[in-house]
């Protein structure tokens, strides 16, 4: 089976062409292949053609009823009810296209609201005085239909510049330069001519919102909530707010929070009009984004490379952090954008500089002046520091235009859109937490300030939004029983519990090991001691290590891998045998780049378990962590639901059932050639469902859905990731073949659930039938999305919602099986639920006993004694990528970045494996 990739419209590939927006446009016949009076002639010896079977597209199932277990508790949710009084009415969407004068299109995106902006001003009447809902590129919306279905438009805009407002700008957002320095400016505020195309291109029933409240979704119910949503975009946009997706951010210092490195948080509000079974709502949260400190563009710069003063600054680095930045320049206010810097100082580059008057032969007189020399005496502007610093340039490559550095200021509310650091995330982290009550005001006041009731189209749609939150009925589910050593029984309490004066339920036992040190400052020797003694009291007996291998100084500047290398070295001359576990001391906390490669060692070359620590505080606590985590890599169990060990899970003990966690990992956002890495991991040793293994593998950089899952590479050879799976279950579980599959699937939106449904679940079944023609196993289909916008608060209570919340109405879908469920609890902030979509059920679940399981799930993850917010199998899925994706991180990269996988002009190019995992760990939790 091919890869398939969405085409990034949530419309696939090949079944209809798209128009940009989602939406079908009918595609022309394909031409006929036989004439059609020609009946074909069979070849000889051919069989008759067997008749095709149709595949039945799978859609995701209705809802079965609710369920009731719990006790009952009053919620509050950030939905806002939406009235919607004109449903007879139509939007009509027309696309748009820009061109300049000589036909060139316009591709720079910002410029669009502004021509738009300006053909409303211009032709208001032959436009029959129509709002306009503007998605700022190649759609526009109305309501009711404009005069002519093709209308065509010449619209002139003076200086084309961003209009993000900027507090400090004169009131018509630009200084006059003087007339010299418009000539050295190659006049770039010269007015520009637009050509405007507005055509017909559908008409949207705005009936279709009702439909699609009664469960009747449509492509046209996803474009009319489309509209809405474009309407508070341009209404935003309005107010001179970044828009990032379906989240604006305003220009109000308040809101910005310094996470360090010159990069800012900037908090603003994420608002989408959503379906449920209580009506239209409007969802709307607290959101941040990063962008890049505004102001002089040296203290950006210094922030950013974390250096004293401008003279340490690394130049070529700032060069490629500064471009394409927006800067305002002083004095004359005037916004470009920064193409690059000057090769040589302030003091040194020249440039042409055009004099008054002709010279002899009637040519234009010119001299050669310094950009330094030209500001301070010709323009008169003192410089303080500037001289001995490269320029600014904005000009074109051929002709650029210089400015000395510190007469440039970065504008406000531009994106940083590189990977964070580990220090910047956790100060992200930090300042952008918001207790439950302090979120409900900020939201409460954000609907206030917005004005929706004066935005022209919400009310030309009849459309009013409530200023309340919406009630929701809530149950708590009671925590399950666990097992723990000795037959003990617990229960945890609000969501947590500890292993004080208890024994694990399935202790291991250490016996060949050692300890590696690479250059951490520790003390090994009590360090070992208290390990031994902290593992005898939770029931894990572990002998004397066999050494203590500490890093040879003279190692220590060498490359990560050389001392990984070096390090095995030590161990294999040393040691009588491979041991059977090693723990290694890192010297940094978080990130060290020795990771990858040791584990890449441990794992893939020797088939060793191996645990990493950084050891900063060593208490009781912190060992009995590691432990845990020891614990379950060597093969044991911490503990048990005390459902998986009498066996009595509903459905779930009664057949062979393996449960699945399925998640897909991309590199950072500015990382387009990293591969995506696929992880599904497996529970093993039925009637368990808390042990699981893990089965990793790379593909192609972005793409979501999983393309290895079966991978035919003969007639009799499967080398896909279910075939592995499935075969460990059934050696681990008394040879048994599943006859039940869980899926839970991690990461993919709405608009994906039909491909999960069709592609990936067609390759789990196909590996099946593989294995055995004849094995028809019944599958149940979860998606968990954390990534949404829906939060619960208590009314009137401080406090986040407790632990095993979970909420199937109101605000749930009005058809599909869905659910939110806050199995942990939330310790800061506000507690984000899951969003679980069951989207196939052929077990027969009862609404009660799946909410039941799915919370059971959150209990079983062995390195923690809390429940997590999301299940085990998809937390473990998780783990794998990233410990995997780490291995491929440290490689040596000889090759070019473009052989990650990813598309040259050559074609798609082959993604680098990961290496597999040795046979004695690859179906242990090493993951953990």
């Amino acid at each position: 089976m091919d890869s398939f990739e969405p085409d990034g419209n949530g419309v696939a590939n090949g079944n209809g062409a798209t128009n940009g927006n989602g939406a079908q446009e009918a595609l022309p016949p394909p031409p006929p292949v036989i004439p059609p009076n020609v009946v074909p002639v069979r070849a000889e010896g051919d069989q008759p053609p067997e008749p095709v079977k149709k595949k039945v597209m799978r859609v995701p199932i209705a809802r079965r009823g609710l369920a009731n277990k719990g006790q009952k508790i009053q919620l509050l949710t950030n939905h806002f009810k939406v009235g919607v009084n004109n449903v007879d009415g139509h939007f009509f969407h027309y696309s748009v296209s820009l061109a300049y004068e000589d036909g060139r299109p316009v591709d720079g995106k910002g410029v669009g609201r502004k021509v738009i902006d300006r053909v409303q001003e211009t032709y208001d009447t032959e436009l029959a005085g129509k709002d306009f809902a503007y998605d700022g590129e190649k759609s526009l919306f109305t309501v009711g239909p404009l005069p002519r279905n093709k209308l065509e438009f010449t619209v002139v805009l003076e200086d084309v510049i961003s209009n993000r407002n900027n507090g400090n700008s004169s009131p018509n957002g630009h200084g006059s330069p003087n007339e010299g320095d418009r000539k050295r400016m190659r006049r770039p505020y010269q007015s520009k001519t637009f050509k405007v195309e507005i055509s017909f291109a559908a008409k949207i029933p705005m009936q279709a919102i009702a439909n699609a409240l009664r469960g009747q979704e449509s492509e046209n119910s996803q474009e009319a909530l489309r509209v809405l949503d474009i309407i508070l975009r341009q209404h935003a946009a309005k107010q001179g707010c970044l828009l990032v997706r379906q989240s604006f951010f305003h220009n109000d210092p308040k809101n910005f929070a310094d996470v360090g490195g010159g990069v800012l948080g900037c908090r603003g509000f994420h608002s989408s009009f959503r379906t449920s079974q209580g009506g239209l709502s409007l969802n709307i949260d607290v959101s941040t984004t990063m962008i890049i400190q505004p102001g002089p563009v040296v203290d950006f710069l210094i922030a950013n490379q974390n250096v004293r003063d401008p003279f340490s600054l690394d130049w070529s680095k700032a060069k490629r952090t500064l471009k394409n930045l927006r800067i305002k320049t002083s004095p004359a206010n005037q916004e470009f954008k920064i193409t690059g810097l000057s090769e040589k100082t302030c003091k040194d580059q020249m440039f042409t500089l055009k004099q008054r008057g002709n010279d002899a032969d009637g040519e234009p007189q010119t001299i050669e002046v310094t950009v330094y020399d030209y500001f301070v005496n010709h323009r008169g502007i003192e410089l303080r520091y500037s001289g001995d610093l490269p320029c600014i340039n904005v000009g074109k490559p051929k002709r650029p235009t210089f400015f000395p550095l510190e007469l440039c200021s970065l504008v406000s509310l531009q994106r940083y859109t590189k990977a964070l650091s580990t220090l910047q995330r956790a100060s992200l982290v930090e300042k952008s937490r918001q207790k439950p009550q302090e979120r409900m005001k900020v939201l409460s006041e954000a609907l206030k300030c917005n004005h929706y009731d004066s935005e022209p189209l919400l009310r030309s749609c009849g459309i009013s939004i409530s200023t309340s939150f919406t009630q929701v009925d809530g149950r708590v589910l009671p925590a399950p029983r666990l097992k723990v050593g000795n037959g003990e029984d617990f229960f945890p309490r609000n969501g947590r519990w500890n292993f004080n004066n208890k024994k694990l339920v399935q202790p291991t036992k250490i016996e060949r090991w050692a300890v590696v040190n690479f250059s951490a400052r520790c003390d090994t020797q009590s360090l070992v001691r208290d390990l031994i003694k902290c593992g005898d009291l939770k029931g894990i007996q572990i002998d004397a290590p066999f050494d203590v291998f500490q890093e040879n100084p003279q190692n220590r500047r060498a490359p990560p891998m050389a001392r990984v290398e070096k390090m095995f070295e030590d161990i294999q001359s040393k040691l009588p045998g491979a041991p059977q576990f090693l723990l290694c001391l890192l010297p940094e906390r978080k990130n060290s780049d020795l990771y990858g490669p040791w584990k890449r060692k441990n794992l893939a070359e020797y088939g060793i378990v191996t645990q990493c620590i950084a050891p900063t505080r060593v208490n009781d606590q912190y060992l009995t962590n590691v432990l845990l985590k020891i614990n379950a890599k060597m093969g044991g169990l911490n503990s048990l639901l005390a459902v998986e060990h009498t066996p009595s899970i509903p459905l779930v003990s009664k057949a062979p059932t393996i449960i699945l966690g399925m998640d897909v990992s991309h590199g950072s956002p500015g990382q387009s050639d990293v591969p995506s890495i696929a992880a599904v991991v497996s529970s093993r040793q039925w009637p368990l469902i808390s042990k699981y293994r893990a089965s990793v593998r790379t593909q192609s950089p972005k793409v979501e859905m999983i393309d290895s899952l079966f991978k035919k590479t003969s007639e009799t050879e499967d080398d896909g990731i279910m075939r592995e799976l499935l075969l460990d279950f059934y050696t681990s579980s008394g040879k048994r073949k599943p006859d039940q599959i869980i899926i839970f699937r991690d990461g993919v939106s709405e608009s994906q659930f039909n491909q999960v449904l069709n592609i990936e679940l067609d390759q789990i079944i196909e590996s099946c039938k593989f294995l055995d023609e004849k094995w028809n196993p019944k599958f149940v289909v979860i998606v968990a999305q954390k990534n949404h916008h829906t939060k619960f608060f208590q009314p009137g209570s401080p406090d986040n919602v407790p632990p095993g919340t979970v909420i199937d109405n109101k605000v749930c879908h009005p058809r599909n099986n869905d659910f939110y469920l806050c199995a942990h609890a939330g310790m800061i902030g506000t507690t984000r639920p899951t969003h679980y979509h069951v989207l196939l059920d052929d077990v027969g679940f009862s609404a009660d006993d799946l909410q039941e399981l799915v919370h059971s799930l959150s209990y079983v993850y062995q390195r923690s004694t809390t429940a997590i917010s999301v299940v085990a199998p998809i937390c473990y899925a998780h783990l794998a990528a990233t410990q995997m994706g780490q291995f491929m991180k440290f490689e040596e990269l000889s090759e070019t970045s473009s052989s990650h996988g990813g598309v040259t002009s050559a074609g798609a190019v082959p993604v680098p494996q990961l290496p597999r995992l040795q046979e004695n760990v690859c179906n242990s939790m090493f993951f953990c």
